[in-house]
């Protein structure tokens, strides 16, 4: 199982990590805010995850990290 590890200070919830998830199992919650006051990713089911790590990759703020 991998685990996704979002670094929400960093997250601006640009939205491409859950577009290029073939799990689709990243979102970007309504109901929560970081302190810059954006939608920060996070993972809803760590237990789908493959750790490809398309997530990772596509952030252009690097906020994300995969851990096997």
């Amino acid at each position: 199982m991998a685990v996704i590890i979002v670094n929400e200070d960093v997250c601006k919830g640009c939205g491409l990590c859950k577009d290029a998830c073939p799990k689709k199992i990243m979102e970007l919650p309504k109901d929560r805010l970081n302190r810059k006051g954006y939608h920060p990713a996070r993972c809803v089911d760590e237990n789908a995850c493959i750790a490809c790590a398309f997530c990772a990759t596509m952030c252009p703020d690097s906020a994300i990290t995969i851990e096997k």
